[in-house]
């Protein structure tokens, strides 16, 4: 197994470690509700060092970029940022993917583990034809993501710039090292990603703990992304579903000709021969936990599940008929042989309450 730049402090302060897509990973540091909890209420640092990193560069970097991606690469302005699909002449999902434009000609796609080596050779593949360079990027970054409400004061406390807003990206230096810093997470919470050298991590991570960021795990992550109803690949996106099932028809531009793009358009018209489906929230009635791969009675099945910290029920995401995904539509889902009772809840399942004096 692989191991990031941060390793050794994790196991140093007593982090659980697991393997996770080929990588030594901690899955927790002091418990996950107390984690869970800290990136809510003020701010949690995670080692996502195990997420990949393509670069695109040179001429037609943006057109490749715009076979590639299912979003309208063209709209992102130097120093911006995008989320976008990656899908199959079919329509299925290869990997969700988050897109920085460095410069002109430069980008940084930032890929899930499990994929990345997958997603590169599927870059390098259709590379041909297009003036663009295609570098693979893995080991040239660590990536650190802060989160949280407090999580910008305390990042901007150690850098003597500017940090960028959501969805934007900065090129500087923090304490020393060259980074990128770039407004994205995937929490539900406002805060930053670092993306730097690997040497310069572990100095940038006991900084920012000793200032009072609480480590994080992949357990955390998965609770607190779920509260969000953010999409884990391998569970809410696969390449047997669409993104319009998915519920992300909206970062996809059929009118750039990506790839899968007809498919996707059959899909979004009604006039695509798999069977119509839509991904859900849901929150159980009662007590108990669904999980993935339980089948919800009638048509539909559960795709991620788990006990929500702030909420306090179990929650989950679930692909069920059109006429089952309506808000307020009840579902019983068979946890192991017991049904529990869910009821499907608009998207996010948690929100932050108003802070005092708000409207």
């Amino acid at each position: 197994m692989r191991r990031t730049a941060l390793y050794d402090r994790h196991v140093a302060a007593g982090a659980r470690m697991v393997e996770f897509a080929g990588w030594e990973m901690p899955v927790q540091h002091t418990g996950v509700r107390e984690e869970h909890m800290a990136v809510r209420e003020g701010c949690g640092i995670f080692d996502v060092s195990h997420m990949g990193e393509i670069e695109t560069a040179g001429p037609g970097a943006a057109a490749l970029l715009q076979r590639l991606l299912s979003n309208d690469v063209s709209a992102i302005a130097v120093g911006g940022a995008q989320y976008a699909v990656l899908c199959r002449e079919d329509g299925g999902v290869l990997d969700d993917l988050i897109t920085y434009r460095l410069a002109g000609d430069r980008f940084l796609t930032v890929t899930n583990a499990a994929n990345h080596a997958r997603d590169l050779a599927w870059w390098r593949a259709h590379a041909e034809g297009f003036d663009a360079d295609v570098r693979d990027r893995i080991d040239h970054y660590a990536m650190l993501a802060v989160q949280g409400p407090g999580a910008r004061e305390l990042v901007q406390a150690i850098a003597d710039f500017p940090l960028p807003p959501r969805h934007a990206v900065a090129a500087d230096r923090l304490m020393g090292a060259a980074v990128l810093v770039c407004g994205t997470g995937y929490t539900g919470e406002d805060g930053v990603e670092l993306l730097l050298a690997p040497a310069g991590a572990p100095r940038v991570w006991e900084e920012l703990v000793r200032r009072g960021a609480a480590p994080a795990g992949l357990a955390a992550r998965d609770t607190l992304r779920l509260e969000a109803c953010l999409h884990l690949y391998g569970n809410d996106l696969t390449v047997e579903r669409g993104p319009i099932e998915a519920g992300l028809g909206w970062c996809c531009k059929e009118h750039t000709g990506f790839i899968g793009a007809d498919a996707v358009r059959a899909v979004r018209e009604g006039k695509s021969t798999r069977p119509a489906e839509q991904l859900v929230a849901f929150a159980l009635d009662g007590p108990g936990i669904a999980r993935r791969g339980n089948p919800i009675v009638g048509d539909g099945v559960v795709t991620s599940g788990t006990l929500s910290p702030c909420l306090g029920v179990g929650i989950g995401l679930a692909y069920v008929p059109p006429p089952r995904a309506a808000v307020g539509t009840r579902l019983e889902i068979d946890v192991r042989g017991k049904i529990r009772p869910a009821t499907v809840h608009p998207k996010p399942l948690y929100r932050r309450p108003p802070a005092r004096g708000d409207a």
